[in-house]
């Protein structure tokens, strides 16, 4: 049986929309080194490798961009898919935008990725400041939450998952995080570090199809990088 673990990136290896913490990025390097890992995010391959560094990306086994809708071995693409969104979805989705309460828009907001869109109030071209403005205001609000609530009914064919700090995913069903599982073997063990695997999050379809498949291993859920880094060097892998 072997060893495969598999990582979220935002709030998990990174903070948010950032670069990786330089001593973590040095120790995480040596640990991609000796094991199986995997990355597993919303993002797209550009946006990884700022945050990861080309080093940390060129180790990994596989990189599942876009929640797995893009999926690349180092610089090779193994599989793209092309879905884009509905127009009336993306009506839908203007609408929220211009009917939330945040008074903060930065533009970027509706982000089209390969097989999936990234939905932001705030907008994608957010500072830091703006996004923890943002981040304060939902968390009281719980905004993102209600917005993935109301389309998930009003587009039944669709899914809306709450993913890093100001967004929320939407792809077709199925074709979010969880589609990565049919990558590996039922005897492997499989690790999971997740910032977002709760109910509603974008980590949660992966981490219930590898409940579901009764896989070995263990989930970790995490609330930040330094979590990870933690856990890492606890169990000496």
């Amino acid at each position: 049986m072997t060893n495969k673990y598999i990582f979220d990136v935002d709030g998990t290896l990174t903070p948010s929309r950032e670069r990786i913490d330089k001593e973590f990025a040095v120790w995480f390097s040596k640990f991609c080194q000796r094991n199986d890992v995997y990355l597993v995010t919303g993002s797209d391959r550009p946006k990884t490798i700022e945050q990861v560094g080309e080093l940390i990306y060129c180790t990994c086994k596989r990189v599942y961009q876009c929640s797995g809708n893009d999926a690349w071995e180092k610089d090779v693409n193994i599989h793209t898919n092309n879905w884009t969104l509905p127009d009336l979805a993306r009506t839908f989705l203007i609408s929220c935008e211009y009917e939330s309460d945040f008074s903060i828009r930065t533009g970027n907001h509706i982000e089209e990725r390969p097989g999936m869109v990234n939905f932001s109030v705030v907008g994608r071209n957010a500072t830091p400041e703006q996004r923890a403005a943002y981040v304060d205001f939902e968390a009281w609000n719980g905004e993102r939450r209600k917005i993935a609530d109301a389309f998930n009914t009003m587009f039944p064919d669709l899914e809306a998952k709450v993913g890093g700090e100001t967004g929320i995913d939407i792809s077709p069903k199925g074709f979010d995080k969880s589609q990565v599982i049919k990558d590996f073997d039922r005897k492997d063990n499989i690790y999971f570090f997740g910032d977002a695997m709760f109910d509603g999050g974008n980590d949660k379809p992966l981490a219930d199809a590898i409940q579901a498949c009764n896989y070995s291993g263990m989930l970790y859920p995490v609330t930040t990088w330094q979590d990870t880094f933690k856990i890492l060097k606890e169990h000496q892998w």
